[in-house]
């Protein structure tokens, strides 16, 4: 008969050949030995913690001579011995020199501390994960050195899911245990701390209204009242590219009950979504009426009230050209909460798409954004306005409106042959960019096949055109 598997080897597991944990590093001491680039970095990380620290080094680099000077860290000049090392929490050992830095694991070894050498795994004890800091909610990642560059690729992932704010809010609901400990009874804590975490007291918190989340917290303790208060978030989705969302964007759509978007939203964005939140089209379908943006306004509003956390996707920027005014407006009269999450707008997009500046020094000192289109029943937006030297001028859902465009530039005194950009379905993967004359404007766009999702954007420069033209302007 054979010897008994162990038991990864029965269910067909790889064995860790590390064991996470977290080490308590308060009134402890760090050994750093090296005084470089090598052992900045392993200081960086400790300047995390409480740990006193200590740099062993004949001389130091200006960054580790600075946490010297401001009392942050102690420097050893003397010789390593056995005795640096006895009772730390930790040495970490960079010199840049390989051999060296094996003989003072050797030394630290012979007193039992627990080492890291940096670039050499076979002298380690422990490595040091790529670390998402929410401090007190702290998340390690590691690879076990196989794939240090997948590490940080799962740190960037979780640093877009956790909000900036969770640590100081988990600060304040670790400060309130022991009164909810006392006050709340045992069957009922689990469900206090779930309404805590995932309901209006965390809602109020992100959006920054500390002292009403604490005032929630403290009142439900009191009384046993938790209060279900929907939100409504406009978020802006950006230009396309789901890797433009801002973090605050990816996790509202992560929290979100029901979201509501419109045909200009790219799917690759919704897949960012909870799997199990509604979602509710409320574009406009070609060949279709669209939805009148009052009956919008109600949608969102009502399901707010029912006290879900609500999210209105947006492309772009909900501030530029979204609507979002109207749709604020109906919440705040009902006293629904409400935030604008910002998101990267076409034309910051285009201009990366381009490579250039929206803006140069002594060339163009102004931005103007400005729409194709006005609500139904006003008077065209007034383009000639905006058209002085020094300026570039970003027009909007203005396809349609491109003779008119046209021909109000051209009366402004911006030539026939000034060249502008047409910038079409940008960081999608149907992106076209291409560069067009004003006084074939209309047929270029027609060339090209351009529909509604794009922007046209025209330049002028100081002193690009004669003084007659500038005067003219």
């Amino acid at each position: 008969m054979g010897g008994a598997q162990s038991p990864h080897s029965q269910l067909g597991a790889i064995p860790m050949q590390s064991f996470p944990m977290f080490i308590k590093m308060a009134d402890r001491r760090v050994v750093i030995v090296g005084g470089d680039e090598q052992a900045a970095q392993k200081s960086r990380l400790m300047l995390k913690t409480d740990a006193a620290i200590t740099i062993a080094a004949p001389e130091l680099d200006d960054e580790l001579q600075a946490l010297v000077d401001k009392g942050r860290a102690d420097h050893h000049t003397g010789p390593i011995t056995a005795d640096l090392f006895r009772d730390v929490a930790m040495v970490l050992i960079g010199t840049g020199c390989p051999a060296v830095d094996a003989s003072i694991h050797a030394i630290a070894k012979s007193v039992n501390a627990l080492v890291n050498v940096v670039d050499q795994p076979a002298l380690c004890d422990a490595t040091t994960p790529s670390i998402v800091d929410r401090d007190p909610v702290v998340i390690a990642i590691g690879t076990e050195g196989n794939a240090p560059v997948m590490g940080r690729s799962i740190k960037t992932q979780i640093e877009k899911m956790l909000d900036p704010r969770l640590g100081n809010y988990v600060a304040l609901a670790g400060r309130l245990r022991d009164s909810v400990a006392q006050k709340v009874a045992r069957e009922n804590r689990r469900e206090f701390w779930r309404w805590a975490f995932n309901d209006a007291p965390w809602q109020a918190f992100k959006r920054g209204a500390e002292r009403e989340a604490a005032e929630l917290l403290k009142t439900a303790i009191e009384t046993g009242a938790k209060q279900t208060e929907g939100q409504i978030s406009l978020v802006g989705a950006g230009p396309g590219a789901r890797d433009l969302l801002t973090l605050r964007a990816v996790e509202r759509l992560q929290e979100a009950d029901v979201i509501f978007y419109d045909r200009l939203v790219d799917p690759d964005v919704l897949e960012l979504a909870r799997r199990d939140a509604e979602r509710v089209y409320v574009g406009k379908v070609v060949g279709a009426h669209a939805i009148p943006q009052s009956n919008i306004n109600q949608l969102i509003v009502n399901e707010a009230r029912k006290g879900r956390r609500v999210v209105r996707l947006k492309s772009g920027d909900p501030s530029i050209f979204g609507r979002a005014t109207e749709e604020l407006e109906s919440a705040r009269e009902l006293g629904i909460p409400t935030e604008i999450i910002p998101g990267v707008t076409a034309a910051s997009a285009a201009a990366a798409a381009m490579g250039r500046s929206l803006t140069e020094r002594g060339e163009i000192d102004s931005v103007v954004f400005t729409t194709g289109h006005s609500r139904q029943g006003a008077d065209a937006p007034l383009w000639h306005h905006h058209v002085h030297p020094g300026t570039r001028m970003i027009y909007y859902m203005a396809v349609s409106q491109a003779a008119a465009l046209r021909d109000k530039l051209l009366e402004s005194g911006l030539p026939a042959d000034a060249t502008g950009h047409i910038c079409a379905n940008v960081t999608h993967k149907s992106e076209h960019i291409f560069d067009v004359a004003l006084g074939t404007l209309v047929e270029d766009l027609k060339s090209h096949d351009v529909g509604g999702c794009a922007i046209i954007m025209f330049t002028w420069r100081k002193g690009e055109f004669s003084a007659d033209q500038a005067k003219k302007a």
